[in-house]
């Protein structure tokens, strides 16, 4: 099988490909590169925009997997505009092209973000999504744009991604465990904006297993699922870096708590990926910590501005 993966070489995709790589699938990737490249030698990789790209350019791949675009809030409020473009645009013009090549099955990487704000219940994929924040509202237009080209020769999986967190080669340190993690290394303290709201966490490593699942779904398989490994308070997750980081790095951690209201605060079900996908996470926060912990050495410099989209970003625009 040949895969096109747009966006490939970013947080999601340096864990992400080396799994499929090992399947025995092969793996091309489009990626502007703003990260830099930490991808396994053998990966033929083009450095261009996904709006440069044509249809002739994806024939030959069976599957397209979309990672693209702008990954977080503090991007798409810099700028909404490229947001919009790279989130809702972008998307909808390679699974167009892909479909008109003869691809037969896209993936898009989505976010529970477009969920918003629900008031503690477990939401499905049959719950509305009402985000009120350019990401959301971005990353929602994407999903809606490839959800309504899925016909029987073209399955779409749009999957509606927990916070990622975890080790990856292409590390980030602006995400709620990892940004947790650091902060109690570098400061010893943890700041929580509000300990009550809820966020549903997925490690790296389930978010690799999902896209292998994908993949390798049944060809009439085709719709929107949430992905996670599980629903978890700020304070929660505070707790279990604190606990990790004294216990195992033996750095006392001051929790900061500041009680601020959130707009953002939902938690999902994954029950129809576990069904249909045969998605069973195996990890937890405890988990996603000890990855971290094992890593340390690769991304102890945390003043590096790479582990930060928003500061890659900025000087970018």
């Amino acid at each position: 099988m040949k895969i096109l993966i747009a966006g490939g070489a970013g947080y999601i995709g340096s864990v992400v490909i080396p799994k499929v790589l090992d399947r025995g699938y092969q793996v091309d990737v489009v990626d502007l590169l703003w990260f830099g490249n930490q991808l396994p030698k053998e990966v033929n990789i083009k450095q261009t925009d996904i709006f440069d790209l044509h249809e002739k350019d994806l024939e030959g791949y069976d599957q397209v997997i979309f990672l693209a675009g702008l990954s977080n809030d503090p991007m798409a409020e810099f700028s909404p505009a490229k947001n919009f473009i790279s989130n809702a645009s972008s998307t909808a013009y390679l699974a167009y092209i892909a479909k008109r090549a003869g691809v037969k099955r896209f993936i898009y990487a989505g976010s529970c973000s477009v969920y918003g704000y629900t008031v503690n219940e477990l939401y499905d994929e049959t719950k509305p999504a009402s985000s009120n924040y350019p990401y959301g509202i971005s990353k929602l237009q994407g999903e809606q744009a490839v959800i309504q080209m899925q016909d029987e020769n073209f399955s779409v999986i749009a999957f509606r991604q927990g916070t990622v967190s975890g080790y990856s080669p292409r590390m980030r340190l602006d995400l709620i465990v990892n940004t947790m993690f650091k902060t109690a290394l570098a400061t010893g303290e943890i700041i929580i904006n509000n300990p009550s709201i809820w966020r549903p966490i997925l490690s790296i490593q389930d978010a690799a297993n999902a896209y292998v699942r994908a993949i390798e779904a049944a060809p009439a398989i085709s719709g929107v699922f949430n992905i996670a490994s599980g629903n978890y308070t700020v304070g929660e997750v505070a707790d279990y870096v604190k606990e990790a980081v004294e216990k195992k790095l033996k750095k006392k951690v001051k929790l900061n708590i500041k009680n601020i209201q959130d707009f953002r605060n939902y938690k999902v079900s994954v029950e129809k990926a576990m069904n249909m996908l045969s998605f069973k996470p195996a990890h937890t926060v405890e988990s996603i910590l000890d990855d971290l912990i094992d890593n340390l050495d690769k991304f102890k410099d945390f003043d590096n501005p790479n582990y930060y989209n928003i500061q890659v970003f900025r000087k970018l625009n």
